[in-house]
């Protein structure tokens, strides 16, 4: 299995277009599989975030590495330390509602962005699973929200 600095490089020098397309063939692929496939990038697990689009309002569905914290799942606004942040992070922070599908459950959360010892923490416990955060971080001058999902 490639290391986590190995999916990081990888992450960071493809151009954003081919890092969406890669999104956009693992929805299908997950949902099918019920997240057998394309359910793991390395030891990080992923899970399926739809999110309602800010602007058009249509459901929106992306891949995202997560862990979980009890009944909550943290994920991380990294775009692989594209300079703009992903879509999923602005719709999060324009509508909080959004669902999730680890594997084949399906659940109702709502979405706050992390902050002070929080978020300090929870970076901290993603970076140990997924040792790419803070290479995507050191890519880019914009800040990366960490956002807390909490069931509805």
């Amino acid at each position: 299995m490639p290391s986590d600095r190995a999916y990081s490089r990888f992450s960071m020098a493809i151009p954003g277009a081919a890092l969406r397309l890669g999104g956009k063939v693992n929805v299908p692929l997950y949902r099918a599989s019920r997240g057998r496939l394309f359910g793991r990038i390395g030891r990080a697990p992923v899970l399926l975030l739809t999110t309602m689009g800010r602007r058009s309002g249509q459901a929106r569905t992306a891949p995202v590495l997560y862990i979980a914290d009890g009944e909550r799942f943290v994920v991380i606004g990294s775009n692989a330390g594209n300079q703009r942040a992903p879509a999923w992070a602005l719709n999060l922070k324009a509508n909080p509602d959004a669902e999730v599908q680890v594997r084949g459950i399906h659940r109702r959360m709502r979405a706050r962005v992390a902050e002070g010892d929080e978020r300090d923490e929870l970076w901290r416990r993603m970076n140990a699973q997924y040792g790419g955060f803070d290479d995507y971080r050191s890519r880019t001058a914009r800040h990366i929200d960490l956002f807390v999902l909490e069931p509805t």
